[in-house]
């Protein structure tokens, strides 16, 4: 699985109307409204290192209000419980 993160500007009065359309693509896990430099932050999950261009910018950069993005691909993960997530094939223990 490949990962990016999306910081995103958008039109201020949009905000949450775009961030619904971006939830809603295929390969965007979450969405998040943030405070900062940006408006909303997008994980980006897909398969194939091809498709992060068809998500970001063949649908999300095209969202009406959308107005900047800067990807981050991410290379490593370091957090355990996303490990164990990624690995997970859901057998769960009988204890």
């Amino acid at each position: 699985m490949i990962t990016s993160i999306v910081m995103i500007s958008v039109e201020a009065s949009r905000i949450p109307e775009v961030a619904q359309e971006i939830a809603d693509i295929d390969g965007v896990s979450e969405v998040y409204s943030v405070a900062g430099d940006v408006d909303l932050i997008a994980v980006i999950r897909v398969r194939e290192f091809d498709q992060i261009a068809e998500v970001i910018a063949g649908r999300l950069s095209k969202v009406d209000g959308v107005l900047h993005t800067d990807t981050h691909v991410a290379f490593r993960a370091y957090s355990q419980h996303d490990l164990d997530a990624a690995f997970s094939i859901g057998y769960t223990d009988p204890a």
